[in-house]
């Protein structure tokens, strides 16, 4: 047995090391649990389905026909923006290749030194300047590379993120630099559509029980409740968001403390102005992908293979005969003997590869290893014809 490499082409997004599954041919990237992600489609769809069947066509009656039209626009705004956040890569680093790796471990080495037995080597961390404030870059051992500021390696995709929010399980992705504006613009969707729907769906009660307009005040009070208990998860995550914005924080900062410490260093990403941070963070440039998921790269694929023995008759042939040569992208086969001669070298092989099917599998049967080597010889007997239709 021997292997031959076999070199095809792929897309890069079939060999990125990270946690992520990838559809249409890498447009599509998530992390790999996704049934929270169904969960949320499955309620924002089912109670929006729930509102146009049963509230709507009452209320675009007796109250306005613009109720549903609304609805549908907030309805098909908020399923965008769940896509987009979804779909699209948060800003994913690429690992450092082998080389890069190498290079950056002789530097450590070289700015630390040699480290005594024993003793533990220090942390390996650079230092930058970012608005005359200094900023720690740290190492990380799985990517091999020290993390740009604000990026964090998320444990759920086993990727590094840029300007890393936090994983959020909702959405079935990340959350970063290149999908947080999509995130936030589909959370204060959804908290009007929530809104919209449960406002609407108060009146219909209302005026289902209570066509003259009396209203009990106890029955008022209790829909009140149940509505708040209900959007205050949705409204409340906006209202987060928003005030992280404002500051142009992160969520992984806010939780870390990192500019509210006992330190009390600035953030040093800050305008110092709300109408700017917000500026930034919603209405700033929208940035590329830096994997390349789409491109092409090479792939040696190792194939095994079984060479022919050869016969003696055509070890003690006089007369050599003339090679033909047929040539393909993968291997090259060399076709030595005349057509004639096959049959007693393929039953000297057909015996060994019985004999070898056999051992190797015997729990399989013999009858599998008969129809393995009849369909090993028809295949040969397949491409000796056209090798000699080729020759003539």
């Amino acid at each position: 047995m021997s292997a031959v490499m076999i070199t095809r082409k792929v897309r890069k997004w079939e060999k990125l090391p990270g946690k992520n599954t990838f559809c249409c041919d890498g447009r599509v990237m998530m992390a790999r649990q996704k049934g929270v992600f169904y969960l949320t489609l499955f309620l924002i769809v089912g109670t929006c389905a729930l509102f146009f069947a049963f509230e709507c066509p009452y209320l675009a009656i007796h109250l306005s026909p613009t109720i549903p039209f609304f609805a549908a626009l907030l309805f098909l705004f908020v399923i965008a923006m769940l896509l987009r956040t979804s779909f699209s890569d948060p800003g994913v680093l690429p690992r450092a290749l082998p080389e890069e790796a190498t290079f950056i471990e002789m530097e450590i080495e070289a700015a630390n030194g040699n480290v005594p037995a024993g003793q533990r080597p220090p942390p390996r961390i650079r230092n930058v300047q970012i608005n005359n404030q200094i900023v720690k870059l740290k190492y990380c051992y799985t990517c091999k590379i020290f993390r740009p500021p604000r990026a964090s390696h998320c444990s759920i995709c086993d990727n590094c993120v840029d300007r890393f929010d936090h994983h959020c399980p909702w959405v079935g992705n990340c959350v970063g630099k290149r999908n947080y504006r999509y995130f936030y613009l589909f959370t204060t969707s959804l908290s009007l559509l929530t809104i919209y729907i449960f406002t609407f769906d108060i009146v219909h009660v209302v005026m289902r029980e209570y066509p003259d307009g009396l209203i009990s005040r106890n029955r008022h009070v209790q829909r009140v409740l149940v509505c708040f208990f209900t959007l205050w998860s949705v409204v409340g995550l906006t209202g987060f968001h928003t005030y992280l914005i404002s500051l142009n924080q992160t969520t992984n900062e806010d939780i870390k403390g990192s500019w509210s410490g006992k330190n009390r260093v600035q953030n040093p990403y800050s305008h110092k102005n709300i109408f700017k941070n917000c500026c930034e963070v919603l209405c700033g440039p929208t940035y590329p992908s830096v994997l390349d998921r789409r491109g092409l790269m090479q792939d040696d694929m190792p194939v095994s293979a079984t060479p022919a023995a050869p016969s003696s008759s055509s070890l003690s042939s006089s007369n050599p005969v003339p090679q033909t040569t047929v040539r393909s992208h993968t291997r090259t086969h060399t076709h030595t003997e005349p057509l004639h001669t096959l049959p007693l070298k393929w039953i000297e092989a057909a015996k060994h590869r019985i004999a070898m099917t056999v051992s190797i599998g015997g729990q399989r049967g013999l009858l599998f290893s008969v129809i393995h080597v009849v369909i090993w010889m028809w295949s040969h007997l397949v491409a000796f014809l056209l090798i000699e239709q080729i020759d003539s």
